[in-house]
């Protein structure tokens, strides 16, 4: 019987319990877990961009790093989650006059904010409308209000042909058509974005697509080796976000909300 690895974080300041990579949320501080850090880590510094100034709920905030990008420019941010041990963990980690987590169910969780970032949480939950009105009243009393969510691309990310991947955590999966639909039918402004590969990232889909790298590399048995030192030295950079591209071909979605 093969032993399953367990994945914990590295490196964490004193008086902060590690936590354990399970897939259901993405973590910082773990190497081999960098490529999908990033690629959330990316979207939440674009969303840190907008938000200078606002109240900002960070809805399903998980460890914690995210609501802490985003309180580097926000008046204020609260990162919301219901699990025990992330919530712990976000709140001795991550510590400022602007910043506080809730445990608490992202459904019954109430504050008054001008922004709400649901990032990589929709594909997790049963009622997918019931959640986005209740984002939608969050921001109710706000001059300027505005609701960042974000999914993966079903088309890139289960096998061809399917209609979910293999992750156990998530119910429903979107295409770009699918995604636009249902935040339309809650939200009357929706700008929808796709996130791509950029820089290093695109010249290795690249290899893979068109010089048969993945062949290559298994041939040569330098697959570990090689991985060992590319997925660490993964940056936000090298992923882009736009509209200018074909969105059925995006690792992930933006929506951009305004009610």
């Amino acid at each position: 019987m093969s032993e399953t690895t367990v994945y914990l974080q590295e490196n964490q300041p004193d008086g902060v319990p590690p936590l354990p990579l399970t897939g259901e949320r993405t973590l910082p501080d773990v190497p081999e877990e960098n490529y999908w850090y990033r690629r959330h880590l990316v979207v939440y510094e674009w969303i840190a961009e907008r938000v200078a100034g606002k109240r900002v709920v960070d809805l399903a905030c998980g460890e914690g790093y995210g609501s802490a990008v985003l309180a580097e420019v926000a008046a204020s941010v609260v990162g919301v989650d219901a699990n025990p041990e992330a919530h712990e963990h976000a709140r001795l980690r991550y510590t400022g006059g602007n910043i506080s987590f809730a445990r608490e169910l992202i459904e019954t969780f109430q504050a008054e904010a001008d922004a709400v970032t649901f990032l990589q949480t929709i594909e997790h939950v049963q009622d997918p409308d019931a959640i986005l009105e209740h984002c939608k009243s969050l921001v109710a009393g706000s001059a300027d209000p505005v609701i960042y969510i974000t999914t993966p691309n079903l088309l890139t990310l289960a096998p061809e042909g399917a209609e979910k991947s293999e992750n156990p955590w998530h119910i429903k999966e979107y295409r770009a058509a699918e995604f636009r639909a249902l935040c339309e039918a809650h939200f009357g402004q929706v700008e929808l974005l796709g996130l791509f590969h950029a820089r290093k990232l695109k010249l290795h889909e690249f290899a893979i697509d068109h010089l048969f790298w993945d062949q290559i590399h298994k041939g040569l048995r330098i697959s570990k080796p090689f991985y060992d030192r590319f997925t660490p030295a993964i940056a936000a950079s090298d992923f882009a976000l736009t509209a200018d591209r074909d969105l059925d071909g995006a690792l992930d979605f933006l929506a951009i909300c305004r009610p």
